[in-house]
């Protein structure tokens, strides 16, 4: 790949990758010179995104994970780390969603298991390498719940408590030299919605409407934007909503 990119030399692993912003994300940063672990519960899609990768000359490796297991979340740390010698950026883009309403317990729990300890899962595995490096940016996709209010209850707590402990955390590691961005997006038009079962997602899209939501590739972009910038640059917070969305 061309040295010139602003990543090349970088590696980045991308949880929640096999589809959506994580996706986009993965190319994206394989387009500015970097080197991606691509990591997701759906192997198969996963191995579909790194052919497109390698077809595109980029360095990558797929890795089955489920970041609400701490072991499996331990393991693709360590396994990219393994592979590549190091590790520059961690980006932590899976999650799920529900109302509270006509949902069960089990998807409440859920929800919390991957929206909030599967972040704070592999940023513990992460961080001692990127403490010895003295260099390192995690980017945390929240929502636009986790700094407005919508009516989606345990989704926006768990987003809540996402985007307080990104800001927390920088806080808490700066000095390491270690940069953390929050990514709180509104409505983006991804497979988001067909996980869920018929009548949670009816439920969302009815209250989505016709309303022109965000592509993946524009969460990618302000990506990329963050961790391209110069090292004495924190951009702590991007807040993305559609145009028609109040």
């Amino acid at each position: 790949m061309q040295t010139d990119k602003r990543l090349s030399g970088r590696v980045a692993l991308i949880a929640g990758a096999s589809s959506g912003i994580g996706a986009a994300t993965a190319l994206a940063l394989v387009e500015e010179g970097a080197s991606v672990a691509i990591a997701a519960r759906r192997m198969p899609r996963l191995e579909a995104l790194a052919e497109r990768i390698r077809e595109r000359g980029g360095e990558v490796l797929p890795i089955e994970a489920d970041v609400s297991d701490e072991a499996q979340a331990a393991a693709m740390v360590q396994r990219t780390i393994g592979d590549f010698g190091s590790l520059d950026m961690l980006l932590c883009v899976a999650g799920v969603d529900a109302p509270f309403r006509n949902t069960t317990t089990a998807e409440y729990r859920e929800m919390v298991e991957v929206n909030f300890l599967g972040l704070l899962y592999p940023i513990h595995a992460a961080l001692p390498a990127m403490q010895r490096q003295g260099a390192g940016h995690i980017v945390i996709v929240s929502s636009g719940t986790g700094r407005y209010i919508h009516p989606s209850t345990v989704y926006s707590g768990t987003k809540h408590a996402a985007s307080a402990m990104a800001e927390s955390l920088r806080r808490e590691i700066g000095r390491d030299g270690i940069r953390v961005t929050c990514i709180e997006p509104g409505a983006v038009r991804t497979e988001f919605t067909s996980h869920m079962r018929a009548s949670v997602r009816e439920a969302v899209e009815q209250r989505l409407g016709d309303m022109e939501q965000l592509e993946a590739a524009d969460i990618a972009a302000a990506i990329v934007y963050a961790v391209t910038q110069p090292r004495r640059v924190n951009v702590n917070t991007l807040t993305l909503y559609p145009t028609e969305q109040a």
